[in-house]
């Protein structure tokens, strides 16, 4: 089924997984998609190495394995390490298992590995993926500004071209502060970019992997969430438990405020993800 079907009849409730790392045990990813199952999200999507040569294979081995438990897979497909030809043969893999979904990524530039030529940004391989087949092909947008614009407003004029080139819907990048997603989404539609756009939601439920992402994404910390890390960061138990509750409020005042989505980053963590989806279970995913 195409994801864009979804956004039509509810407020989609999406899931983020990603392959473990070539030296780690393969296991624990089929582990994780055992217990996500049970919540019956509206899609998963699976990550894909954006390094040119690394989990490919193993991220379509995932979105088939979605699929076999009845779940929409979505598969990740960064560009910017990646040719032509290699997408295409990455294609071929993707036709063959039955997968239409795709969110069309520029991926991360690695400072260690030179970038190839054929494609420089997501609405280039959104253009290609056009040309390619009949796929559902999704975007990402950023609430709080990509970090390698100039400004908000050179954002969004690139993600509307991401849009007008084939781009369906829209998955944001995580932010803690839900009045940046809603400026980003009244700036997005006085520029005409009209399609759905699912809320990107971080259960922060560990110090370092905040900072981590602060570091790689930019997303700001509204006073509220400063105050839970200082008072539980060193505090494990009692930080997990705090971001979980912090995740259900975006959630919660995400959806009374009329979100086409919730696309929640798992961080394969089936027990964070289980918490949030029982609380929100009579708010968003219900037909």
């Amino acid at each position: 089924m195409r994801i864009t079907e979804l956004f039509k009849k509810k407020t989609v409730f999406s899931f983020e997984v990603f392959p473990p790392k070539n030296d780690s045990p393969v296991d624990v990813i089929y582990n994780t998609l055992e217990e996500l199952k049970n919540l019956s999200p509206d899609f998963i999507s699976v990550t894909f190495s954006a390094g040119g040569s690394g989990n490919g294979h193993l991220a379509c081995d995932v979105a088939s394995k979605i699929k076999e438990y009845g779940i929409i897979p979505m598969i990740h497909l960064p560009c910017i390490n990646y040719t032509k030809s290699e997408i295409d043969s990455t294609l071929a893999e993707i036709d063959a298992r039955g997968i239409e979904n795709i969110l069309a990524l520029r991926g991360d530039v690695n400072p260690d590995i030179p970038p190839k030529t054929d494609f420089s940004h997501a609405s280039d391989l959104v253009t290609y993926l056009r040309s390619k087949g009949n796929y559902d092909i999704a975007g990402a947008c950023y609430p709080e500004v990509h970090p390698d614009a100039a400004n908000a407003v050179e954002d969004i004029k690139n993600l509307k071209i991401k849009v007008e080139s084939g781009a369906e819907h829209l998955i944001s990048q995580l932010f803690f502060d839900n009045s940046s997603f809603y400026d980003f989404r009244e700036k997005a539609t006085i520029a005409g970019i009209n399609v759905p756009i699912e809320a990107g939601i971080m259960p922060v439920v560990n110090k370092k992997q905040i900072e981590r992402m602060v570091t790689t994404c930019g997303a700001s910390l509204p006073k509220k969430f400063v105050r839970i890390m200082q008072k539980y960061g060193d505090n494990p138990d009692a930080l997990r438990d705090a971001g979980i509750a912090y995740a259900v409020d975006q959630i919660v005042d995400l959806a009374a405020n009329g979100v086409d989505g919730i696309h929640l980053y798992t961080m394969n963590k089936p027990y964070v993800a289980k918490r949030i989806s029982e609380a929100v279970s009579g708010i968003v995913g219900a037909d």
